[in-house]
């Protein structure tokens, strides 16, 4: 990937936010995390909790509320125009 090449969200005008990726902020999926600067992991677990499973969908439902996030604050800039960021899905 490219220094110039910078990964960015989709915004609710390009596309409606309950449409799209699933992926964190609905940024690009990418394989690994080489030549990012910024990454976002799930981590599915179940076992550090007890008599309480469910925790192992909590990635996945963090990146569904994060459709709703802005890809951009007006008061402190984007950090997508610095950091090449991407989802690199979850980690078994």
């Amino acid at each position: 990937m490219s220094d110039l090449l910078r990964p960015q969200p989709l915004g609710g005008n390009e596309m409606p936010r309950f449409a799209g990726p699933a992926t964190m902020m609905r940024l690009p999926a990418r394989p690994s995390a080489q030549d990012l600067d910024v990454c976002f992991v799930g981590v599915p677990f179940d076992l550090g909790t007890s008599h309480r499973s469910g925790t192992r969908f909590g990635p996945r439902q963090i990146r569904a509320e994060s459709c709703l996030l802005r890809p951009c604050n007006l008061a402190t800039r984007t950090p997508f125009e610095r950091l090449r960021v991407a989802d690199v899905g979850d980690n078994w």
